[in-house]
């Protein structure tokens, strides 16, 4: 065998050795069933067709690859966000061990999370014990602030109800009574991640706001000026989180950041484990009730939490990623209005440093056509910033994207003559995302490691965005809202265009006439 203790080849050259290969071909021909080989061939030409197109797009009963992940993974996401607070998943293991695999492959940090770890004997009775139990081990043994529940699809199936679940295992004694145990029922089987964190939000803040569960009377609201800031379910939590905390300073406004998961998935290494480190601490989230107003970034992860805040006699601001000069310049107008502040000259320089890059590159953008997928409000960010460099957003789906947001999109294109060939496509999944780049092709895709497989198989040339990212490393560090983070994604932008531009100008004598050093 190729493989020995002396000399360790990587699968990238191990698996191209002979015996490898010989196995791999008498796997297939012996176990595969294998079609004729010019079958395979006129079978994927004819999936690449209009015809095929408008099959794919006619189906209803299946869906292939969807853009989306489940509700649980959003509400573990929610839950890390809080101090010292251990995300608590009613439902099996193999799910819980999926959520924390699918966070720490993005962020390149460990996640911790728990699990009731119901089996078979539970999906027949219900979960009551796994409860009592989970509960009170993980309070004994990872000792954390608060323990935030959430479900999975078995537990919602069978119909365990969290509420009397919880009070039975603080009566049983799993943890103290006046401990705090938010809870949200958060079923796999509908809605997405970004339906799973608001969910999960607005279940912690139903738990301080309105009496913790009826076990004490709901709290009065002392408005006074802070605000409120929620960045919703976003793979750039870092870099956002912590460029929207500078921009807050720099206005000199008293704030609050609900759900902060910027220091929890960036961990130094110094010797020392921090199972929790950061998060929104339990005294501001309650106190959250008193601010003026609160700022959601990403308006359909908070579809729930935003009209419950506004119950409570706050006013809510609702954005959509922003992305770019517009977007970003929506944000700090609304600050402005909200706080009666006045913006800074240093942000005022910011934009003025992103409209003159801007001018130096839109002549490499302009004109050039796009595919974009991933979430809903990710899509409309990226959308109205690429419309903003002078670029076509021809293709924008969400599988998770709603009817009222395929308006609003509709709205953006209308809104400009970079819109007009542009379509928007809600509830789709990459399959239908393939049959558009083979019959109306663009000349880049924007999405998240998944799109390297359209991009390996349709030749379109793919800009990592949005969450997972897991081939890459970092990216969650680096802001892409503001002026700061609009700069950063031109910059990701044109690298790509100009790396595409050198691949297909590479040939000596052939096609190097625009091989330059100079772009």
């Amino acid at each position: 065998m190729s493989q020995n203790a002396e000399k360790v080849l990587d699968h990238f050259n191990l698996f191209r050795e002979p015996e490898y290969q010989e196995m791999l071909k008498n796997k297939k021909e012996q176990f595969e069933n294998p079609e004729p080989a010019d079958k395979l061939v006129q079978v994927r030409e004819w999936t690449k067709t209009w015809e095929y197109r408008e099959k794919n797009f006619a189906r209803e009963a299946l869906t292939v690859n969807p853009a989306k992940a489940c509700q649980p993974l959003g509400a573990v996401f929610a839950a890390v966000g809080f101090e010292s607070t251990m995300p608590f998943v009613h439902g099996s293991q193999g799910c819980v061990a999926y959520y924390r695999s699918h966070l720490s492959r993005h962020f390149k940090e460990p996640t911790s999370c728990v699990s009731s770890s119901m089996t078979e004997d539970a999906a027949v009775f219900g979960g009551l014990n796994n409860m009592i139990d989970g509960l009170a081990n993980t309070y004994a043994m990872y000792k954390p602030k608060m323990i935030a529940v959430s479900t999975t699809c078995m537990a919602e199936v069978i119909g365990d109800d969290l509420n009397a679940f919880i009070k039975t295992s603080k009566e049983k004694g799993s943890v103290p009574e006046a401990y705090d145990v938010p809870f949200a029922h958060t079923p796999a089987f509908v809605g997405s991640h970004i339906t799973g964190y608001d969910n999960a939000l607005k279940g912690v803040l139903a738990h301080f706001w309105d009496g913790k569960a009826g076990t004490v009377p709901a709290l009065v609201r002392e408005a006074n000026e802070k605000i409120n800031f929620i960045g919703g379910f976003d793979g750039y939590t870092v870099g956002n989180t912590r460029e929207v905390k500078r921009i807050l300073d720099l206005m000199n406004l008293e704030y609050t950041i609900l759900a902060d998961t910027s220091d929890v998935f960036d961990t130094p290494s110094d010797g020392k484990f921090r199972m929790y480190d950061g998060g929104t601490t339990l005294e501001d989230t309650a106190a959250a009730l008193n601010a003026k107003a609160t700022f959601s970034m990403q308006e359909y992860c908070t579809e729930k939490t935003l009209p419950f805040i506004a119950e409570h006699g706050q006013e809510v601001v609702a954005l959509n990623c922003p992305i770019g000069v517009s977007g970003t310049d929506k944000f700090i107008m609304e600050l402005a209005r909200v706080s009666g502040k006045a913006i800074p000259d240093e942000l005022k320089k910011e934009r003025g440093r992103l409209v003159d890059a801007i001018a130096d590159s839109t002549a490499h953008i302009h004109g050039k056509k796009f595919a974009i997928y991933g979430d809903p409000d990710q899509c409309l960010g990226l959308a109205a910033f690429l419309m903003e460099l002078g670029g076509e957003p021809t293709h924008v789906l969400a599988t998770n994207g709603t009817k009222h947001w395929a308006e609003k999109v509709q709205a953006l294109f209308d809104s400009s003559p970079f819109g007009k060939d542009c379509h928007v496509y809600a509830g789709k999944d990459l399959w239908h995302m393939r049959s558009l780049l083979f019959t109306e092709p663009v000349d880049f895709l924007f999405g998240n490691t998944y799109g390297k497989y359209l991009e390996r198989d349709t030749g379109t040339p793919l800009i990592r965005y949005g969450f997972p990212i897991f081939d890459r490393h970092h990216h969650h560090r680096y802001p892409i809202w503001g002026y700061q983070g609009g700069l950063n994604m031109l910059v990701r932008i044109l690298d790509k265009i100009f790396d595409e531009i050198d691949n297909n100008s590479n040939v000596p004598s052939q096609s190097d006439y625009s091989f330059d050093i100079i772009r």
